[in-house]
């Protein structure tokens, strides 16, 4: 459906944004490495900047000025203050408390009981990212925890999140969310993906158990690993390392303020 625009269910993850000292630096660096361009949206009363990203026109993420360089992703709520006293009641963390962030909407961060912290997005002006799943956008948010029976409980009792055998242990899925894509932007995709197992329309973001501390990691992708590594430490980036899976070709890599992120090429076995 040519010209509507994305809209994301209650639950679902529907925004990234990265923290940086230096936003013409980051600026720099990720419009050189995803093709990005960035207009101001900082609300007059805001403490300090916020530039959206954009990617051929469509918003793609955002650049925030801060201290704590970090990215961060956002799930999508009908109401903030509801969906905060659900982390509560399910065992999280609300580290700010609901508040308005100019027109575009209102938002809250959060932590699950692991650690891992993530946003929750009320949107007014700005329903999330308009372009996904494509060479310079977002791909997928990924949690990352040491204890898998009690991140599927948490993100279960909040945001009614499952984890099914047939899709592996590896990745979330919300049920209705294949249909909502259906009913409004992607008309053709449980066709399309009719050779997948049941509810793999449904799945939102990736799972996956880890001795590290529990956090959420937002993956990209791009056309090419091996080139977007070479312009990572072109624009003063660092790469971490480099794997290849079965579907993927991946490197996790950081900014030159340090947030860290990871690169992902699709490669699906021929």
């Amino acid at each position: 459906m040519p010209g509507e625009q994305r809209t994301y269910p209650t639950g679902v993850p529907c925004w990234v944004d990265v923290t940086a000292s230096d936003l013409d630096e980051a600026a720099r660096f990720y419009g050189g490495l995803f093709g990005w361009e960035f207009h101001d949206a900082t609300s007059s009363d805001a403490p300090g900047s916020y530039l959206i990203a954009t990617l051929d026109g469509e918003d793609a993420a955002a650049l925030a000025s801060g201290d704590d360089a970090r990215w961060m992703s956002y799930i999508a709520c009908e109401d903030a203050d509801a969906a905060a006293d659900a982390v509560l009641r399910a065992g999280g963390a609300v580290l700010d408390a609901p508040g308005d962030a100019g027109p575009g909407g209102r938002m809250a961060t959060c932590a699950d009981p692991q650690g891992a912290v993530f946003r929750l997005w009320q949107p007014h002006r700005r329903p999330g990212a308009q372009i996904v799943n494509v060479p310079g956008a977002w791909n997928f948010s990924d949690l990352h925890a040491p204890d898998p029976a009690a991140a599927q409980r948490f993100y279960r009792e909040a945001f009614g999140w499952q984890v099914d055998a047939d899709l592996g242990a590896g990745m979330f899925r919300l049920p209705g969310y294949g249909d909502h894509l259906a009913a409004t932007i992607d008309p053709d995709i449980h066709e399309r993906q009719a050779f997948a197992p049941p509810g793999f329309a449904d799945v939102i973001a990736g799972f996956t158990p880890s001795d590290e501390n529990a956090r959420w990691w937002i993956r990209f992708t791009v056309g090419d690993r091996d080139a977007s590594v070479a312009d990572v430490e072109r624009l003063g980036g660092h790469v971490f390392s480099a794997t290849d899976t079965a579907w993927t070709r991946e490197a996790v890599v950081a900014d030159p303020g340090g947030a860290r992120f990871i690169l992902s090429q699709y490669t699906p076995p021929e």
